[in-house]
């Protein structure tokens, strides 16, 4: 990573500074959007759902009352910059919205608000060997927040840190990652994905309504699905609460995010799911993933923000 995008300008990323004073370092009042842009064939490049997120990104600010000083179209020219200066075509975008004025204040001061957007490199978030054979995961003790005491629906990073020490813990103990149930014992997503289970051709999801960040990625699957429901051998597919028994008997289990993309999951707390490696229906649509993000397969017009030209 050589330059990050800080307020309208590209700042050389050993200069990208913020004070240790910010209001969102002290108090978590921040948010966030994870996005990939993709390698095609020929050279080219292209960044998945780039306006979906960027609106999630200031719909979240607006949750907390953050008004983004640039307009989406600045916004997204500002990710194109970002990936042609690090030279990325395969890359990963985190754009970020904070408050910083220097000033160590309470919590109902409201400083300034900045944009910052850095680019690097990101390949497989839970491992290369992950995306084929599938992982480990654990169920935690920690709960994903309820929507009573949390803004769910917003990337709010003060909201992270349940993720955090779940994650922390789960790789303590040898596992990939880990799953968060809710308040009532359902399972709710992992640390930073979205889970789908497969069972007697039927795919079941958390439904938005639970306490859970409704992903791009989740939403791009649930497209998938939909539209190929007869070649994947699917008689329905649900969005409705998973209960851990649902999880442990499932056939198939896999996760979804922007990082996770569609990683099978093939062990949950030692207990193999499914023949314990990644499941047919998994694999066939994490391959159809590909081929839209990659620009081999169909899709709406604006999932697919080209940039190949100005990549160096």
């Amino acid at each position: 990573m050589t330059s990050i995008w800080m307020d309208g300008e590209l700042v050389p990323a050993d200069e990208a500074r913020v004070s240790v004073l910010a209001h969102t370092l002290h108090y978590g009042v921040g948010v966030f959007e994870g996005i990939r842009s993709y390698e095609r064939a020929d050279g080219s490049a292209a960044v998945f759902r780039l306006d979906d997120h960027l609106r999630r990104l200031d719909e979240s600010a607006r949750i907390c009352g953050l008004a983004v000083p640039f307009d989406r179209k600045t916004l997204v020219a500002a990710c194109l910059e970002v990936l042609e200066e690090n030279g990325l075509r395969d890359g990963y975008l985190r754009p970020l919205v904070y408050q910083d004025d220097a000033s160590l204040g309470g919590l109902g001061t409201s400083p300034p608000v900045h944009v910052a957007i850095a680019a690097s490199p990101w390949g497989a978030y839970l491992g290369e060997e992950g995306l084929t054979k599938g992982i480990r995961v654990h169920v935690s003790g920690y709960r994903r927040p309820s929507l009573g005491s949390s803004l769910s629906k917003a990337k709010i990073c003060g909201q992270y840190v349940i993720s955090t020490l779940a994650k922390r813990l789960a790789l303590s103990q040898g596992f990939d990652e880990a799953l968060l149930t809710d308040d009532a014992g359902y399972i709710a997503e992992g640390t930073g994905e979205n889970l789908f289970i497969v069972k007697d051709g039927v795919i079941k999801t958390a439904p938005a309504s639970a306490p859970i960040l409704p992903g791009l990625t989740r939403a791009t699957i649930l497209h998938i699905a939909r539209r190929g429901a007869e070649e994947l051998g699917l008689a329905d597919i649900r969005e409705d609460n998973i209960t851990r028994g649902e999880l442990l008997v499932a056939d198939e289990v896999f996760l979804t995010g922007t990082a996770a993309e569609v990683t099978p999951v093939r062990e949950v707390d030692g207990q193999p799911i499914g023949r314990g490696k990644a499941g047919q229906v998994t694999m066939a649509l994490q391959k159809a993933f590909f081929e839209i993000v990659r620009g081999e397969g169909s899709a709406p017009a604006h999932w697919r923000t080209s940039f190949g030209a100005l990549v160096r």
